[in-house]
């Protein structure tokens, strides 16, 4: 196993609250045997009390027909991914994505059309729930990639060869191709907020090589194809997700500071309400 692998293997066996466990064993009882792993990631792994925040999980699955046997959701997540859900479990609320095992493979690796998924997992994160061995040594394997991709196109643009510097300059990238609700400086306090992980993690990355120039068309790529997708989903999310109006708009008041107020025919139309919500907090500068 390489250094970069043993330490992704070893940060995401770290023990969780046994509330998040049990919450993420109830999510896999759902799928059946169609859940391969769940993983808890997000803002909330730091957090002590756990209560009145929105918990953060994806759910692996073997395949979207085993998960969803002749239902319109598993062309859904196979053409759109990921499928997500809201999900409520002994007091605590959370929400989950779903990806097959093949996706989240993709998704994690240089070829990824979005940033969506190896954005967030070369980040921390913790497998919660394996199905057995072999399901949790294929999550470690995708995950392991995610760090690597950053790097990959951050590296030619950093502003220096030190692992912290090409982290910053990867997330603050990441954040510009997805609309995102956080404060523009949110970027660079993910590295902040654990230096010494970040530098322990890009220290076992190896060097590719990968020019400027080339690194700059594919973040612009990235870039064009992350806000698109990032609208695409939302509406999706409507016919998915109970109450994603309203999840959005507590999402973008907590972190930009605003004070929407969804109306009662939004949440009767939640897609209409979308659609017609989205231009008018780009406008505002509420998400970028």
């Amino acid at each position: 196993m390489s250094d970069l692998r043993a330490l992704v293997s070893a940060e995401l066996a770290e023990p969780v609250n046994p509330r998040v466990s049990a919450m993420a064993a109830a999510i896999a009882a759902d799928f059946g045997h169609a859940a391969r792993a769940v993983l808890f990631y997000g803002s909330c792994l730091r957090q002590q009390e756990l209560d009145g925040l929105m918990l953060d999980f994806y759910l692996i699955v073997s395949d979207y027909e085993e998960a969803w046997p002749g239902s319109w959701l598993a062309t859904a997540n196979r053409l759109i991914p990921p499928n997500v859900f809201p999900f409520a479990h002994a007091g605590l609320a959370a929400k989950y994505a779903v990806l097959s095992e093949r996706d989240f493979a993709i998704l994690n690796g240089p070829a990824a059309t979005t940033v969506s998924v190896w954005a967030r997992f070369a980040q921390p994160s913790r497998l919660v729930w394996a199905a057995d061995d072999a399901a949790r040594d294929t999550v470690v394997a995708a995950v392991a990639d995610a760090a690597p991709t950053l790097f990959r196109f951050a590296r030619p643009i950093a502003g220096s060869c030190d692992p912290l510097d090409i982290w910053r300059a990867g997330f603050a990238q990441t954040y510009r191709a997805e609309l995102r609700a956080e404060r523009e400086d949110r970027s660079g306090s993910i590295v902040d907020a654990d230096p010494e992980r970040y530098r322990r993690f890009g220290e076992a990355i190896p060097e590719t090589m990968l020019d400027r120039p080339a690194a700059e068309r594919r973040w612009r790529s990235l870039q064009r194809r992350g806000k698109l997708m990032s609208v695409v989903r939302l509406a999706k999310a409507s016919f998915t997700f109970a109450g994603g109006v309203d999840y959005l708009a507590w999402k973008i008041n907590r972190h930009a500071g605003t004070q929407i107020a969804i109306k009662p025919w939004q949440r009767r139309w939640p897609l209409l309400g979308a659609i017609v919500l989205v231009p008018r907090l780009l406008l505002q500068g509420a998400v970028r």
